[in-house]
């Protein structure tokens, strides 16, 4: 085991009907007005928003408005709401949504605090020093951005996806209501389900240190997404099975699953961020495919991680039938797994690739996904 250190700032208040407090909350934090930032405007035919307003006026807290935040967010309108938020003068930024809409949220604290174009905090051109606390509440369960310092923005100029870190940007609160998301769509259960299994697996499969008892808290996240997404598919009533998928995913990117591993990587994140920011797929769906096509390719450097994997996971003997067994359950529960299924053609392979190469660059992986290995991952996942 290597050594680390561990600290998440991030408080969480987990249950049905928390999201009444959130008023209290901010209040607790000295917070007097917020940009209250969502999506589509599903929370206000839902009845959320109007539970959310209540809260805030119930405390004194002002709002301003910033809907249409988009999945796979892009760099428009983070500027156009740091802008907002400036003319404005709010003190936070409330998230009300998904992944998207925090990861957002968390771009735009940020850059309301800098001087310069928030991009070039994602080219890593200028530091994070400072941001608006941010706090959130969430409806869909699936990038953990709820407990991280992280945050993934498409700038569409330049059809790049990139990210930031910060300890700046872990959510001050974050309240997981279960109960919300029982109105997410079949589609976006499947492909939430699909992120969290690459969440999990990037590290098992690619870290140089890897403690066994890691190795049991990705198996066992794994083990209960694959067993809640199969319940949540036959009854999307089931609070239970909404609470557990909901944990799981926080736990798969809140660095609990890293402590004490070392020399790991994210490649298939690194190889999806291109089909998000060229054709603008769903990053589950996105990842479903890539994640057999890359570990045929990556098995053989750590056989004995797969071997693992294939046993505690599906009950089986071999790598290739653990990656089979997991690119065969991706079928069954409706997430693609071939590019064409995302209309992605082998014409479109050497934009893609281009793009990928220049992720690996961000990534820090460029010496390994050479132009000849990403072909070859693309081209098994045709």
């Amino acid at each position: 085991m290597d050594n680390f250190s561990f600290h998440n700032p991030t408080r969480i208040e987990f249950g049905t009907g928390k999201e009444q407090f959130v008023g209290q909350h901010l209040a607790e934090h000295g917070i007097k007005k917020v940009l209250l930032c969502f999506g589509s405007d599903r929370i206000k035919r839902d009845g959320l928003f109007a539970v959310v307003i209540k809260s805030l006026g119930a405390h004194g807290i002002e709002f301003v408005e910033c809907g249409g935040i988009v999945s796979n967010p892009v760099l428009s309108k983070v500027r156009e709401a740091i802008a907002l938020a400036r003319v404005q003068q709010v003190g936070a930024i409330l998230s009300v949504g998904g992944g998207s809409v925090l990861d957002s949220a968390k771009a735009i604290a940020a850059g309301v605090l800098y001087d310069g174009d928030v991009w070039n905090l994602f080219l890593g051109t200028a530091p994070i020093a400072d941001a608006l606390p941010v706090f959130d509440i969430l409806t869909l369960a699936a990038t953990g951005s709820e407990m991280n310092n992280g945050a993934v923005i498409t700038n569409e100029a330049t059809k790049e996806k990139f990210a930031i870190l910060s300890p700046h940007l872990f959510p001050k609160f974050s309240i997981i209501n279960p109960a919300l998301m029982k109105t997410v769509s079949r589609d976006y259960l499947v492909y939430s389900a699909a992120d969290i299994i690459a969440h999990c697996i990037e590290g098992y499969f690619t870290a140089t240190v890897q403690p066994r008892f890691q190795s049991r808290l990705v198996e066992a996240i794994i083990n209960t997404v694959i067993e809640t997404t199969e319940t949540l598919l036959a009854d999307p009533d089931d609070y239970n099975a909404r609470a557990e998928f909901a944990w799981a995913s926080t736990q798969a990117l809140n660095g609990l699953i890293h402590a004490g591993t070392a020399g790991y990587g994210y490649p298939n994140h690194m190889i999806e961020h291109s089909l998000s920011a060229l054709f603008n797929v769903p990053h589950g769906a996105g990842l479903s495919v890539v994640m057999p096509a890359w570990m045929r390719w990556y098995r053989d450097r750590n056989p004995g991680q797969f071997a693992r994997f294939a046993k505690n996971v599906f009950g089986l003997d071999t790598a290739e039938q653990g990656i089979a067994a997991l690119e065969k359950w991706f079928d069954k529960i409706g997430t693609p797994t071939r590019l064409s299924q995302l209309g992605i053609t082998a014409a479109d392979l050497p934009a893609t690739i281009e793009n990928v190469l220049g992720n690996a660059q961000q990534f820090g992986l460029a010496e390994r996904y050479t132009r000849d290995v990403v072909t070859l991952i693309l081209n098994n996942a045709l």
